[in-house]
């Protein structure tokens, strides 16, 4: 356990960012696992505007500091690859 005053403040700070941290990745996983659901159900329409909310968070958690921009990039067309390859199979 900390000792300091400001080691204890750091504690705090980090359970903190951690909760956020966690809620953040579990935003992101969810939103893609949505989207692969909803593409084998082949559910376009539905696809599509839960490929809007995959950019959506992508971009706030990578603005956030999260994760870095490439890497919302690399989700973000991952993710739009897939809905093409399963429009096009349909």
């Amino acid at each position: 356990m900390p000792v300091t005053k400001s080691a204890k403040k750091a504690l705090r700070k980090n359970l903190r960012r951690r909760q956020l941290n966690l809620k953040r990745k579990a935003k992101i996983k969810e939103s893609l696992k949505t989207l692969k659901k909803l593409i084998q159900a082949k559910k376009i329409e539905e696809a599509k505007e839960a490929l809007n909310k995959v950019y959506k968070v992508a971009d706030k958690v990578a603005k956030t500091g999260y994760i870095k921009k490439n890497k919302a990039a690399r989700l973000k067309s991952r993710a739009a690859k897939l809905l093409q390859k399963a429009s096009a199979n349909i």
